[in-house]
Parts: C-alpha cells; sequence; structure tokens
C-alpha cells in the first residue's frame, strides 16, 4: 500500500498548472495560413484565430450551461436552474466584448489574410448551431453549411431533434402544477420558436403571483436580450470589415446575418409586455 500511495503522490507532483491545462497543445493550435512575400505571416491573422477559437471554447462553455440549466428545469430545480442562466449571461457579456478586441484589427488587415480562409466560414460553427437550437432557434436551412456524412453535420442533426430550453422551462411550470397548454407540450420540437397565447395567459398570472417562476421568466428574457445584442454587434463587426460583400466560403455575409436580427427565442416573454 506504502508503493501504490507513493507512485500516486508522484503522480501529483508531476501535475503542474501547463500539464494541466494542456498549454503547450493549446499554443500550438494558431496556425496561420498566410504569408507575406518575405515568408512571414500577416500579422493580424493571428488575432483573428486566436478570437475565433475563444469563440468555440465559449460555444462549449454555453452548451455545457444550457444543457444543464435544462436538466434543472425539468428537474424543478429552480435555484440551480438560475444560477445557470446567470452564469450564461455574464459568458454572454464577455463574448460581447471580445468583438471591442477584433474590431482593433482594420478592413485593410483582415484583407491582407482573408484570401487564406478559403472556403471557410464561420456559418460552419458547429458548435454555435447546437447553442442555437437548444435555445430554439432551429432553422433546417443552416445544415447546409456543413456537407452529408460530417461529424459536424451528425451533431447538429441530433440537437435538431431534442427538447430545447423553453420546453424545459415548460415542463418546469407544468410539474409546479401551472396549466400549460397540452399543444405546448408535445408540440414538434424541431420548429422555430412561436407563440401560444394559452402559454402567455398563464405567464400573465406567474408574473403577477408568483415570483419564484417570474424570476425563471426575467432570466429567459435576459438570455434573449444578451443573444440578440451578441448578434447585432457580430453584424455591425461584419459590416465595418467586409461591408456588404459576399462571406468567406461563399457565405451571405452581413446581408443574412441582419436578417437574424431581433427574432425573439421566447416570444411569449416578450409578448406579455404590453399586458403587464
Amino acid at each position: 500500500m506504502a508503493r501504490h500511495a507513493n507512485e500516486k503522490a508522484t503522480r501529483l507532483m508531476e501535475v503542474t498548472y501547463g500539464s494541466y491545462l494542456k498549454v503547450p497543445e493549446l499554443l500550438s493550435l494558431q496556425v496561420p495560413a498566410s504569408k507575406d512575400p518575405h515568408g512571414i505571416p500577416e500579422h493580424d491573422e493571428t488575432l483573428f484565430i486566436i478570437i475565433h477559437q475563444v469563440y468555440e471554447l465559449w460555444f462549449k462553455q454555453q452548451l455545457h450551461e444550457g444543457r444543464f440549466a435544462a436538466r434543472s428545469l425539468e428537474a424543478g430545480d429552480a435555484v440551480q436552474a438560475a444560477s445557470t442562466l446567470k452564469r450564461m449571461l455574464t459568458i454572454l457579456k464577455t463574448m460581447v466584448q471580445q468583438i471591442d478586441v477584433l474590431e482593433t484589427m482594420t478592413p485593410v488587415s483582415f484583407l491582407s489574410f482573408r484570401s487564406f480562409l478559403a472556403s471557410s466560414s464561420g456559418f460552419q460553427s458547429a458548435q454555435f448551431r447546437e447553442f442555437e437550437f437548444l435555445l430554439g432557434n432551429k432553422n433546417p436551412r443552416v445544415l447546409a453549411h456543413n456537407p452529408e456524412g460530417s461529424p459536424e453535420r451528425a451533431v447538429i442533426l441530433q440537437r435538431f431533434g431534442e427538447r430545447t430550453l423553453y420546453d424545459a422551462f415548460a415542463r418546469f411550470l407544468a410539474a409546479r402544477g401551472h396549466a400549460v397548454p397540452p399543444a405546448l407540450l408535445e408540440r414538434d420540437v424541431t420548429q422555430l420558436p412561436q407563440e401560444w397565447p394559452e402559454m402567455q395567459e398563464l405567464l400573465l398570472t406567474l408574473y403577477r403571483s408568483h415570483p419564484s417562476e417570474r424570476s425563471i421568466c426575467e432570466l429567459l428574457v435576459d438570455l434573449d436580450e444578451g443573444v440578440q445584442e451578441w448578434r447585432y454587434r457580430h453584424v455591425k463587426m461584419v459590416e465595418r470589415t467586409i461591408g456588404f460583400k459576399q462571406g468567406t466560403g461563399g457565405s451571405p455575409g452581413a446581408a443574412y446575418l441582419r436578417s437574424t436580427l431581433f427574432n425573439p427565442l421566447f416570444p411569449d416573454l416578450w409578448a406579455i409586455r404590453t399586458r403587464l
């Protein structure tokens, strides 16, 4: 037993900051594709790569938190759900602030390496599509950005058929004895967000006389607003960088991104505002 204890202690001593966080591997992942006439990568491409890699890490964390929030709601744990939603909101603020860093890159700087991006495009981000689907924005047309048979498309398709955060919220309310419309509880989860008039009547009651449920509602509104803010900042960043040119990889660019603005994820929670 002493030998095993010594071996365990040795392994623990070998764990360092770098080995635990895989820092060498992490720092090896920034590989610019561009080269100037002297064979040196364009200066701003490293920033571009790091910003987008960090976004993918935040998408991963948002999926991690979003799934946990949904499970907490379905388990009836309002305290844990609220705490998790608050964390997601804080992450969203960080995601928005990162755009400030990206906007230090001028259009000329971006154009110096844009051609090296070839067919790659942010529209191909499987994790962002997963995040959208978790929040209820299930547009089947986005599947076209990832080829059939690819691992990314398989993951997105799986999320496409799963319940959303709003579905979890509806089940949370039903489990507490509230009269959630059966049609909402049994809906086709692959459909885009829509308004449910009967649900709105219930929400009005909750806002007026059920503070615990109301607090969850407000956090969902905060989340919806935060995602819309991120979309808006993203659109303006694209416009100031490439205007209305076609995006990389042949993507629609700013024109499409503009069409995604101000589309609520939880329309019932917005619709009741004029009646409160």
